[in-house]
């Protein structure tokens, strides 16, 4: 797959960088021999490269014939896909999801694409479309309501038919939501978002066209960009990773680090582009095979209560959950392999082959600086709300995978400093 054709020079840009792979960073040296028993799970079939959402009509016209395209709140962008669809004689059903998927969004395209007849699904736009997309084209399949299946808040059953076929074709470089397993919901009604979970919501093939993310403002970028180097760094420092898991992230941090400032600053640079969605990629790839860590943790019930999209709590979280974990690892589990993990990751976002782990938190800080990355205070977020935030976080499924159990002491802290 083609991600990026421009030379980049210096030494974080082929990779070359001595990135202290000692026995705490990455398994394999002078710890145990072997390899701990693990799965792997992505779409069937993945199609990365600019120039290739062309590729999608075709690849739908032999799903089905009538095909539901949920989008995000604005149709425009997704006009060239229905073309393409009618090119290929393919009805075209559209459903805007207008912000964050609901409950009642699920419910509301579920029954449009009953009603049309609809037998295959097209998910068209970031991480909210596609995840309305996956939850949909589950519900097509599957008997009752959406909240029968829904963790916390409903009944927690299990899917047990795999959904219509579904393409996923994302339009930002964020949330991964292409390759993962489930779809993140909000109810309003109970404050809080919660995740629909399967193996059958992969989707059957997702579509990686970079030059649809090249119209993302730079705003946008930033937050989505940092939601994507999120999902790469919990999922390698994470309790729960494996080794396909390392590659894909020590990859995918290395793309990040080198291409999210220059997409920030130019969104036609399609090489950085290309990183970006490659990033995005990797780190949904390796959080539906490994797990997250507290920024999610914290991000899932923020989402829930307050008006905060995912990738800005994500961004306002980073630098202050790393912190934490460093100082919480290096007070209480000295000896985890985790620190070396940490410090891998400071040398590959710093370029520098002495940076400690701690010195990623400068970097982040100063890149969420260059971003004017909003606080959570700018949300309405304050003080009075942490014993909340903090309970909920601590029962939060992403929270389990953190490298160390935080405390709520700890967790207020990296509120406090996040405002």
């Amino acid at each position: 797959m083609s991600t990026g054709s421009r030379r980049r020079d210096g030494p974080e840009a082929d990779g070359t960088v001595s990135i202290g792979m000692s026995s705490a960073a990455v398994p394999g040296s002078t710890t145990p021999l072997g390899v701990a028993r693990f799965e792997f799970v992505t779409a069937h079939r993945i199609i990365f490269g600019t120039g290739t959402l062309v590729e999608a009509a075709p690849i739908a016209r032999g799903m089905g014939r009538r095909a539901l395209v949920v989008t995000g709140r604005t149709t425009a962008r997704a006009e060239p896909l229905l073309a393409d669809l009618h090119r290929q004689r393919t009805h075209a059903v559209v459903f805007a999801v207008r912000g964050e998927p609901t409950i009642e969004s699920v419910r509301e395209g579920t029954a449009l694409a009953s009603a049309e007849g609809c037998d295959h699904v097209i998910g068209f736009g970031g991480g909210a479309a596609l995840d309305a997309a996956k939850a949909i084209a589950a519900m097509l399949t599957n008997e009752g309501d959406v909240l029968d299946y829904l963790e916390i808040i409903g009944g927690g059953r299990a899917l047990l038919v795999a959904t219509v076929p579904l393409i996923a074709i994302p339009t930002t470089a964020g949330t991964g939501s292409e390759v993962t397993r489930n779809a993140v919901l909000a109810s309003p009604e109970h404050r809080i978002k919660v995740s629909l979970r399967s193996l059958l919501m992969v989707p059957a093939v997702a579509l990686i066209d970079p030059e649809l993310t090249c119209s993302v403002p730079p705003a946008l970028t930033a937050t989505t960009g940092l939601d994507a180097l999120t999902q790469l760094v919990e999922p390698f420092v994470c309790a729960r990773t494996n080794p396909l898991v390392d590659a894909l992230c020590l990859e995918g941090i290395r793309r990040a680090a080198r291409s999210l400032p220059m997409a920030f600053e130019n969104g036609r640079d399609l090489p950085a582009r290309e990183d970006m969605a490659a990033a995005s990629l990797f780190g949904g790839i390796a959080l539906a095979n490994a797990g997250l860590g507290a920024v999610h943790g914290i991000a899932g019930p923020l989402g829930g209560m307050f008006p905060i999209p995912h990738g800005a709590a994500c961004a306002a979280l980073l630098p202050h959950v790393v912190a934490a974990n460093v100082r919480a690892l290096r007070d209480r589990a000295p000896r985890s392999e985790a620190l070396g993990r940490y410090e891998t990751v400071a040398r590959l976002l710093t370029g520098n082959p002495q940076a400690a782990a701690e010195d990623s938190v400068a970097w982040l800080t100063a890149l969420n600086d260059r971003f004017d990355i909003r606080g959570l205070s700018g949300y309405g977020i304050g003080n009075a709300n942490f014993a909340v935030i903090t309970e909920k976080a601590a029962e939060a499924s992403s929270m389990k995978a953190n490298p160390i159990a935080l405390t709520p002491e700890e967790l207020t802290r990296v509120l406090q400093s996040a405002l």
